[in-house]
């Protein structure tokens, strides 16, 4: 529970242990000791750097906010995209039975949220830091900036308005009710743009691993696309693309979410001592039926030639039946070559939000659109956009490709039928059980209890 960490104490004997077998963001000190006070920590930009390689690190509960694959597949589940073979709490988000009680819900809100009491402690410890200087400072603060709106940006999208935590005060967040969906974006909004008069071109370490000024640039165009701020998301979403930074085009489909791939725009080393990206763990059956199976829906979504269906999806038999399963990520073990990271934010995405931007009337307009389709389609294998030119087309076009590109990533299906307007309809032909209440998952019972301030949504 976020409201109920120590402020004052760093547990540095975790961050670099669990550091130790992960491909290194920044070097940490030899032999730190196990516990500090906040100001020991941020006494100098060496045991700053300890701090701040825990809220990259990829361990489930500890560091980055989404180590554990449960943002994928429960959106999911609750998309069209994945089905569960199992009987468990997963299966609510299938057919839209959520309880404040269900076993993954707790995560998909503590974890994010202890990730932001790390990211405001690190604030916390460097802003107007005599002992830092000036330059350290503004560049830790935009990448803390960027994490930050990246989670809210997801809690706001799972569960609606949440509460607002910007401080290590527990006197503060104690007893907290939830912001409103507009201040959430706003804070969102406004972190990146502060990030964005603070970070580089140039990346702070090997790798894309911490963000750089054009993560930001892309997030904030994520951003306005689903705020449906068009020129603004098209104006973004092209400075990252004309920036000469990434590659789609040079770039095979199997080498999209690989180690140094010339697509990533912010990925993070994966490796869990022996488990690779969580997304592996989940989805690739070991000696039995995989948990999740590509729908049907997805499955047909597909057209035919489209070779994303070949690299990123894979199968088995079970009882006679082939079951389709998700294969983006392919190393369920981290010793497994050539190494996989975990993707956060890629080109592929970008091309397809300027190409939703200019087909709302942006840019080029349609004509930039269909251009920006065709980009994707060829990366595919797959021939350019020949159907109708109109606006509603186009943009069917476009939705379509998202889902058959961005599928089981980041919860991309189940936010765009939600910003879309097209959620009943889509899945209530496909599943059943969904209502109006199901577009926001509930808030877990147990942090109801703990602050009486929250109200729980609509229907749970």
């Amino acid at each position: 529970m976020f409201f109920h960490i120590n402020r004052t104490i760093i547990g540095l004997a975790f961050i670099a242990g669990s550091f130790a077998s992960c491909k290194k963001l920044i070097e940490i000190p030899a032999n730190p000791p196990s516990q500090i006070t906040q100001k020991e920590q941020f006494a100098d930009s060496a045991t700053a750097m300890t701090a701040i390689a825990g809220v990259y690190a990829y361990n489930v509960g500890h560091g980055f906010g989404y180590s554990d694959a449960g943002l994928t597949y429960t959106t999911g589940l609750s998309a069209d995209e994945l089905a569960y073979t199992q009987n468990n709490d997963n299966q609510q988000y299938y057919n839209y039975s959520l309880t404040p009680l269900n076993s993954e819900i707790i995560n998909l809100w503590s974890y994010p949220y202890q990730s932001i009491y790390q990211v405001n402690d690190v604030l916390k410890g460097v802003v107007n830091n005599n002992n830092l200087s000036a330059p350290f400072q503004k560049q830790i603060s935009g990448e803390m900036e960027v994490l930050r709106a990246l989670y809210y940006f997801n809690m706001v999208n799972l569960f609606g308005g949440v509460p607002l935590v910007t401080t290590t005060d527990y006197n503060a967040t104690a007893r907290i009710p939830k912001a409103t969906p507009a201040a959430i974006y706003a804070q969102v909004m406004s972190d990146l743009a502060n990030a964005r008069k603070k970070l580089t071109v140039a990346y702070p370490s090997s790798g894309r691993a911490r963000p750089n000024l054009y993560t930001a640039i892309a997030l904030q165009a994520k951003v306005n696309l689903y705020q449906k701020q068009w020129p603004s998301a098209y104006h973004e979403a092209d400075s990252v693309i004309a920036s000469g930074l990434y590659d789609v085009t040079n770039t095979p489909l199997n080498g999209v979410f690989l180690d140094g791939s010339n697509e990533a725009i912010w990925q993070l080393p994966a490796n869990q001592g022996y488990y690779g990206v969580a997304d592996a763990q989940y989805f690739i059956p070991s000696f039995s039926a995989p948990n999740f199976s590509i729908t049907t829906p997805l499955l047909d979504a597909f057209e035919a030639g489209d070779q994303r269906k070949v690299d990123w999806i894979s199968s088995t038999v079970v009882n006679s039946n082939t079951v389709y399963y998700p294969y983006k990520y392919k190393n369920v073990s981290a010793s497994t070559t050539p190494t996989e990271d975990q993707m956060v934010l890629r080109l592929g995405e970008i091309y397809l939000i300027r190409a939703e931007a200019q087909a709302e009337g942006a840019g080029n307009g349609i004509s930039g659109a269909i251009a920006d389709l065709n980009i994707i389609r060829k990366r595919a294998g797959l021939q350019n956009y020949n159907g109708a030119a109109d606006q509603t087309s186009v943009l069917n076009a476009i939705m379509h490709e998202r889902q058959v590109e961005l599928f089981c990533e980041w919860g991309n299906r189940w936010y765009d039928l939600k910003r879309t307007g097209t959620a009943a309809t889509v899945l209530g032909a496909e599943k059943t059980g969904y209502t109006a209440n199901a577009a926001l998952y509930p808030i877990p019972q147990s942090q109801i209890l703990l602050d009486n301030l929250l109200i729980q949504n609509p229907g749970y």
